[in-house]
């Protein structure tokens, strides 16, 4: 595999892994969409602040981060027509065969959408990290480490 395809690769994983980590430590899997998704975003950076101890530039930061990835969101929805996946997904089920055309365009768009997005996510994860001092930075990897799971009470 050539060297910028394993680098895009592990961009994408590891922009995918600090997204699912800061949605995750929120406690929520949802909203994200609507009109309430500023104020989700604020609760997020506010108890994600709280637990590793952020000062108000890693906030700001980590603020941005977070818009970065509900536009990216927003661009993944967007792609493929209705804004729906599940009913653009169940649409390629619809006839008596898959609709292996649509499945085509359905992929090529949401991969143009991760494709065009993920360099402002990548860029704005990488500013997020490298900006925490090192204990941060582990209570991160130590969050990663279990799977996503909610931030203990006692880290």
């Amino acid at each position: 595999m050539k060297h910028w395809i394993k680098r895009t690769l592990f961009g994408f994983a590891g922009a995918a892994m600090v997204a699912g980590s800061i949605a995750g430590c929120a406690g929520q899997r949802h909203g994200w969409s609507g009109g309430d998704s500023a104020d989700f975003r604020a609760k997020m950076v506010e108890r994600v602040g709280s637990k590793l101890e952020l000062d108000a530039s890693q906030k700001q930061k980590l603020t941005v981060l977070a818009e970065k990835l509900q536009a990216q969101r927003e661009a993944l929805r967007g792609a493929g027509g209705s804004g729906d996946p599940r009913s653009q997904f169940k649409a390629l089920f619809a006839g008596n065969k898959l609709d292996q055309a649509g499945a085509s365009r359905l992929i090529d768009e949401k991969t143009a959408a991760v494709r065009t997005g993920s360099p402002e996510v990548i860029a704005a994860a990488a500013d997020f990290f490298d900006n925490l001092n090192a204990a941060q930075q582990q209570k991160v990897r130590d969050f990663m480490e279990r799977g996503g799971r909610r931030w203990s009470r006692h880290g």
